[in-house]
């Protein structure tokens, strides 16, 4: 699996920069999280991999490997863990190799880090200041906008649309993919279709007005409660 800029896309769990094999890659799933989503142990290596941090640490349940936002943190210094997730397989693109199991998550003590894990939650990302900006609408047959997508999900599952929006939110290699929430300024919080997340390859950042083609998907489950009742997947950036 490609995740963690460039771990989970990420990067570090973020989520794709987040190389590739030829052969295919076994599917990387998720397991259950350190006991109270703590991991603590010693640290006995650490690969930076910016924007993370990989450490490879001894804890309680043996050597284990674990990935956060980049840290400074030294061979035998104690550290802990807050487990966002955690991954079996999982493929680093940026350092070219797969762990059997990594535990994602971020320092404990760092305030203000941003967590890790699989994808953003299925939950719309925070409305910036203000209301959310009027977007046109993308041109094209397949053309819809933020809330058309979620009126007309039913009929649109499977099938390719063209949707113009703001990024208010990005989170860069996770999963091998990155993934984004869209806002065009049609739909409302209160119906939670004024929101949409779609997943691409291609780089993006939040306040850019962008144009995305990819596949709408319905009732997306990537495990552990990361849930997408509407995602658009496969997506291109036409700029």
């Amino acid at each position: 699996m490609r995740i963690l800029p460039a771990l989970l896309t990420s990067g570090a769990v973020a989520l794709c920069g987040l190389g590739c094999s030829k052969s295919k890659p076994q599917a990387p799933t998720a397991s259950a999280p350190a006991a109270k989503g703590v991991l603590q142990g010693t640290v006995l290596e650490t690969i930076p991999a910016p924007p993370y941090t990989y450490i490879r640490m001894k804890a309680a349940q043996g050597e284990v490997w674990a990935a956060v936002p980049a840290a400074t943190v030294k061979v035998g210094d104690a550290v802990g863990v807050n487990v966002s997730i955690t991954m079996d397989k999982f493929e680093s693109p940026s350092l070219h190799r797969t762990f059997e199991r990594i535990f994602m998550g971020t320092l404990a003590g760092a305030e203000g880090a941003a967590p890790m894990g699989m994808a953003p939650h299925a939950a719309p990302a925070p409305a910036p200041a203000g209301p959310d900006e009027k977007v046109a609408k993308a041109t094209g047959a397949d053309a819809r906008t933020i809330a058309e997508i979620w009126a007309h999900k039913g009929e649109l599952k499977e099938k390719t649309v063209t949707v113009q929006g703001k990024v208010v939110k990005f989170n860069q290699g996770i999963m091998g993919r990155n993934w984004l929430h869209l806002r065009d300024g049609s739909g409302a919080d209160a119906s939670k279709d004024n929101d949409v997340t779609v997943t691409t390859k291609d780089a993006s950042r939040v306040g850019e007005v962008v144009t995305v083609k990819g596949v709408v998907r319905l009732s997306k489950d990537f495990g552990s409660g990361y849930t997408y009742p509407v995602i658009i997947e496969e997506a291109k950036i036409i700029r």
